[in-house]
């Protein structure tokens, strides 16, 4: 299991290990308790923590590079329940200057540590991938791509779906429609031809 592995899904708590993905969602794997379960693709969204971004006061950086500086770092961490809002931001002030706090909220600041902590506990900080030289022999699929391609082909099957449906509610009336005009056209065919008939008889017999 690696870093680039792991993926947060909306609606869930934790993080999970992206196992398997299928065209209507994915297979993943609780870091806290180990249980698998199958999330639907109409339900959640699943999101790679190495595709998620960083505000900063300048260019915007990897996750992975905020949770490598906390890593590092000789202070203490802060509880992401029991911590004080001036504690967490204090704390993040010290480790990452260049956090932008007007965008990142303290919201985002314990989840960082929630994560911080559930990735130490699975010995997950590693991230020597992203400083070596992709090469044919190590080069992976990222799983951002893996993600993002999956919510593409859910997407143009559920379009497929739809437009399937329109076109079958389209035809359908219009058929009926028609044979309704053809039927409604001969009976008045027929009772037209009749009633010149009659009157023609009627004169004859006078």
């Amino acid at each position: 299991m690696e870093y680039r592995e792991i993926v947060s899904v909306t609606g869930l708590g934790g993080l999970y290990q992206l196992l398997s993905t299928k065209s209507d969602g994915a297979i993943v794997r609780n870091l806290a308790d180990q249980s698998t379960k199958f999330i639907s693709a109409r339900l959640h969204n699943v999101t790679p923590l190495e595709s998620i971004e960083i505000y900063t006061t300048g260019n915007n950086v990897r996750l992975h590079e905020v949770l490598q500086q906390m890593k590092d770092s000789n202070e203490s961490l802060p509880h992401p329940k029991t911590g004080t809002n001036e504690e967490i931001k204090a704390y993040f002030k010290t480790v990452f200057p260049s956090l932008d706090e007007d965008r990142v909220y303290v919201s985002d600041m314990k989840k960082m540590l929630k994560w911080f902590e559930i990735l130490k506990a699975n010995n997950l900080l590693q991230f020597e991938i992203y400083n070596t030289p992709a090469t044919e022999d190590n080069e992976e699929k990222p799983v951002a791509e893996i993600v993002e391609e999956t919510s593409k082909k859910t997407t143009a099957k559920k379009a497929s779906k739809k437009e399937t449906a329109d076109k079958d509610s389209e035809e359908k009336p219009a058929k009926k429609t028609t044979a309704k005009k053809a039927a409604k056209a001969t009976d008045d065919s027929a009772s037209a031809a009749e009633k010149p008939a009659k009157k023609t008889a009627k004169k004859k017999a006078e």
